[in-house]
């Protein structure tokens, strides 16, 4: 299934129906009056958010959204049948937008949550409505109310309590398959991951958290170049950020100018995104001799101090891994608190 987390819909609630004029016409009453009933209500447009759910994909190809309108009044003062309303289900963490104004309407977060975004019209009045001591016939009657419309925008932006960030081929996903029964693709080449993908983390014996990686980003990735751009947006509801860094073939100096790129481009993003950036993953230690990594350690924990926590891991053979996942897990508890 294509991953598509931006989508623009036109939706649009049922119309009222509307009322009618009518007259009764029996034999056993000699003299008839007006029984013409209301219209029914239009169907409105609702909004649910589902969990079962990770992608707007099936808004590709249907773009207008009705809600059904309501039938018209029938004699001996019967009211039209209402129109059914129009549920649209979206993944949890579903933000609706007006296109027009780009005025946010509504974050739909938790399963279940449901937002009524278009009313439909009221139905018209029979003719019966307007029977009076002056006026025993009317033939009066109004015509139901057109439904609410409204063109919107909806970006999925997808629930994850980790964030992994790093260029391409750093390994983000060798990291996912790692520490989750996720399988999202890896191979020897850059930009293998194309859209986030999902994994469930157990880092302790009843305790667990959702991971996600985003495609690889670049220099100048805030200002468009890359596919990571497009993805940004994920990290803004995790809790925590882990930088990753591939450190094979690289001498310290390489390693921190990547680390300063990386922070760049996530802050000229969203500058509230650094605040996130606590942990630093250097990856494919195992393709490297110890004593290049300890000199890689020393220098930064120079550079940086206390500002990173920083793990040596390589998640292709599970080195370090698991520890990494246990002590976010186990900060993420006490940060709760």
């Amino acid at each position: 299934m294509k991953f598509i987390d931006e989508v623009s819909i036109d939706v649009k609630a049922g119309d009222g129906g509307n009322g009618l004029a009518s007259f009764r016409r029996l034999k056993n009453i000699p003299k008839g009056g007006p029984d013409g009933g209301d219209g029914g209500n239009g169907g409105s447009i609702i909004f649910r958010s589902v969990n079962n759910l990770n992608t707007l994909s099936k808004f590709r190809f249907q773009r207008k959204f009705e809600a059904e309108n309501g039938k018209r009044g029938g004699s001996q003062n019967k009211t039209g049948s209402d129109g059914k309303d129009l549920v649209i289900e979206v993944p949890c963490g579903t933000l609706l937008y007006d296109l027009e104004t780009d005025n946010p309407l509504a974050d739909l977060i938790n399963n279940q949550d449901e937002l009524l975004i278009c009313k439909g019209g009221k139905g018209g009045f029979g003719n019966l409505r307007y029977k009076s001591s002056t006026n025993r016939s009317p033939t009066k009657f109004t015509e139901g109310k057109e439904g609410d419309s409204l063109s919107l925008r909806l970006e999925l932006r997808l629930l994850a309590d980790i964030g992994l960030l790093g260029k391409p081929n750093a390994g983000k996903s060798s990291l996912v398959r790692a520490v989750s029964s996720a399988k999202p693709k890896v191979a020897d080449y850059a930009f293998t991951t194309l859209h986030p993908s999902l994994g469930v983390v157990d880092y302790s014996e009843n305790s667990s958290f959702v991971i996600s990686d985003i495609p690889g980003l670049i220099a100048g990735a805030s200002e468009g170049v890359g596919l990571g751009i497009q993805f940004l947006k994920h990290l803004s509801r995790t809790k925590v950020i882990v930088q990753i860094v591939d450190v094979y073939d690289k001498n310290p100096m390489e390693v921190i100018t990547e680390i300063r790129e990386l922070s760049k481009e996530i802050t000229n993003y969203d500058p509230d995104l650094i605040k996130k950036v606590k942990w630093l993953a250097l990856n494919k230690i195992d393709l490297i001799n110890t004593d290049q990594l300890e000199e890689l350690k020393d220098e930064l924990g120079r550079e940086f101090q206390d500002n990173l926590h920083i793990y040596c891991i390589s998640a292709a053979k599970k080195e370090g891994t698991q520890q990494l996942m246990r002590d976010i897990g186990e900060f993420m508890e006490t940060s709760d608190e």
